[in-house]
């Protein structure tokens, strides 16, 4: 009977265990997996300060213009479920700190059409750029190495990838990152 008691109670444990690591590793948005490497030394933003790409409206902006600001990259496509579920979070954390010098940038890896009939359906609070082939280059730049969608990458004020996320990311995950790039 102990002997039967004790072989339920171990297959609990490995069940909750599996749990976990499946949680952790698989599903968690700050998970193992869902880390991009943690050595951005050499993750260089010169070809996205460089860049020039058409908003939804197809007027081309330079972005170098957001130098000196932390930025949120987000890297995302019209036809991903992932990126359009996590552009309410972003569009929130832009409102609450882009007074904190704090800019949201959105880079569709998508046709340009595509993003300004996607725009108009769905209004962001933050800019969005089409980036088509250029965006796989850049987050691949980046540290994108997986090509995954969403990709969102966390730049402070020198212009240094402080932090990036492959898939998913809500608000809280961000503002964590954010924290302590805001206090210096």
């Amino acid at each position: 009977m102990l002997k039967k008691i004790l072989s339920n109670v171990g297959y609990l444990a490995i069940m909750l265990g599996l749990g976990f690591a499946i949680y952790y590793y698989v599903l968690s948005p700050n998970g193992a997996f869902n880390k991009a490497s943690t050595d951005f030394s050499k993750l260089s933003t010169q070809a996205l300060f460089a860049s020039k790409l058409p908003n939804p409206d197809g007027i081309s902006q330079d972005l170098n213009q957001y130098k000196g600001k932390i930025i949120v990259l987000n890297f995302w496509a019209t036809w991903c479920p992932p990126c359009r579920e996590e552009m309410p979070e972003l569009s929130d954390l832009y409102t609450e700190y882009k007074n904190k010098n704090v800019v949201v940038l959105g880079v569709a890896v998508d046709e340009l059409a595509l993003v300004k009939e996607f725009s108009v359906a769905t209004p962001v609070s933050y800019p969005l750029f089409a980036a088509e082939n250029e965006g796989t280059e850049l987050g691949s730049n980046l540290g994108n190495d997986k090509g995954v969608l969403p990709y969102t990458v966390i730049i402070n004020q020198s212009g240094t990838v402080v932090d990036t996320y492959f898939g998913r990311i809500n608000k809280s995950l961000i503002e964590t990152a954010l924290l302590p790039l805001l206090s210096h």
